[in-house]
């Protein structure tokens, strides 16, 4: 979502790492395309000067180290303070003893209230609670039915009454939770403006009978500054302790992310990054502003990494890539990891010094699945041991896939380099594990020789464009 930003700040950095010294001149000139990039992005005006004064007022008074360039100097600044933007770190609930602590969702309608409310039951239950959750939304028709839905997948209880008594219900609820041992409830309200009078006098009534010990405001981070208006009046209604931004991943410019904060005062405790129930993430201001920056986000990656792979997991498959028994049977459990992680692209994204490249970039996830098709068409005899695959085979196993039989051969002979490399790398020091894996650039897994994922750099294109048409001209 916040491609467009990084690229500007990018550019800017470019431009200032070419200087001998910072200047107030040159910063001023670079923080007037922060700023424009800023507010392209729909970031609250106030919050946009504010963050440029800031950052003008401490390169003035930073003494460039003399093994950074300016422009080094520069990113560490502005990634300061976009972490002050939008921190600090505050993604905790506050859990009561004794239960159930109580979660209210309120916001707009259309935000994603309910989804979020399942996805935030799923992270609360992989910390060891047993929520509740509560379908208190009586406005929209669907509401109880689609929460019902979404607990039936988590296999988390839903409380529902047929009733149109919201405060009822809510109250009801709490009891249910008590009765049967329910440690937290999550509340799923109906969306509302803040200017509806009545509905958000009914909003006041349901604190006044469960008292919540949270109240998070569910913000659409595709509206921009209507979210962060929104959450301004809410807060003054409600008083929030905290704010959730759903939609993180869309094409929205982010200024919601970057704002919110600022405006209301309160934390931005968690974020969703897509649609499937396990995307809803706690939020780090400094992870955010690096991935903004185009500086990765190892940290993330990490705890997705160990998310899919269990320690004794990873060990089994260290012990068979050490003796090359690395099957394809392996590899599509690898696959599948790699799409429950989010993709290839959002990953490239979190690696340090290339998230900063993936605007030039154009990365297919849908090359996973083709990848996968190849496999599938494979005998059981044939995944295990790929060196039996012959031209026969291979045109059987094209047919089966709808490829070419050239497809087929090229992901074979990769599989089985990369089989080698990692068996020779088994046996290697650190330094010689960091020679092999950059030697592996010059094998073809990633190019587009075969249905690999496939990287291409998008300026290169273009050039090639330009001289083929040329080349016409000429003639």
């Amino acid at each position: 979502m916040f491609d467009a930003l990084t690229n500007k700040f990018n550019s800017v950095f470019r431009g200032l790492s070419g200087r001998g010294r910072i200047s107030e001149k040159n910063v001023r000139e670079s923080m007037r395309e922060v700023r424009s990039a800023l507010l392209e992005a729909d970031v609250n005006y106030k919050v946009v000067k504010d963050f440029c004064d800031s950052v003008v007022e401490k390169a003035m008074g930073a003494k460039v180290i003399e093994s950074l360039h300016p422009g080094q100097l520069m990113v560490k600044i502005v990634n300061d303070e976009l972490t002050n933007l939008m921190g600090p770190v505050d993604s905790k609930i506050y859990f009561v003893s004794p239960g159930p602590t109580i979660v209210m969702l309120a916001g707009l309608q259309g935000s994603g209230k309910t989804t979020t409310a399942a996805k935030l039951a799923r992270l609360l239950l992989k910390q060891g609670k047993n929520p509740l959750l509560v379908a208190d939304d009586l406005q929209r028709p669907a509401a109880i039915e689609q929460l019902k839905t979404l607990g039936q997948q988590l296999e988390i209880p839903v409380y529902f009454e047929e009733s149109k008594d919201a405060v009822k219900v809510a109250r009801n609820s709490v009891n249910f939770a008590r009765k049967n041992g329910r440690d937290v409830v999550i509340l799923d309200t109906a969306g509302r403006l803040h200017i509806d009078t009545e509905l958000m006098g009914e909003l006041g009534k349901i604190c006044t009978a469960i008292t919540p010990h949270q109240i998070f405001l569910v913000c659409d981070s595709m509206t921009g500054q209507d979210a962060v208006n929104s959450a301004k009046e809410f807060n003054e209604q409600l008083e929030l302790d905290g704010v959730i931004l759903t939609k993180l991943d869309g094409d929205a410019r982010g200024g919601a992310a970057l704002s919110v904060k600022a405006v209301t005062g309160k934390p931005i405790k968690f974020v969703g990054m897509g649609e499937k129930l396990d995307q809803l993430e706690e939020f780090y201001p400094d992870r955010m502003a690096s991935r903004i920056l185009g500086m990765g986000d190892v940290v993330t990656l990490v705890e997705k990494a160990q998310e899919q792979f269990s320690e004794e997991e990873a060990q089994k498959m260290q012990q068979k890539m050490a003796k090359g028994q690395f099957t394809f049977d392996d590899f599509l459990k690898q696959m599948q990891s790699l799409k429950n992680m989010g993709g290839i692209k959002d990953m490239l994204k979190m690696i340090p010094g290339i998230g900063s490249q993936m605007g030039a970039m154009d990365v297919d996830d849908k090359e996973i699945t083709r990848l996968e098709a190849i496999v599938h068409s494979m005998t059981k005899a044939e995944r295990r041991d790929p060196d039996i695959i012959d031209a026969s085979r291979r045109r059987r196993i094209a047919r089966g896939c709808g490829m070419e039989p050239s497809d087929v051969s090229g992901l074979v002979k990769t599989f089985n380099q990369s089989r080698q490399m990692m068996k020779a790398m088994s046996g290697m020091g650190a330094m010689g594990r960091m020679k092999a894996l950059k030697s592996m650039g010059n094998m073809d897994m990633f190019s587009g020789r075969m249905p690999g994922l496939k990287i291409k750099q998008r300026s290169k294109r273009k050039r090639v464009d330009r001289r083929k048409k040329g080349k016409k001209n000429r003639r």
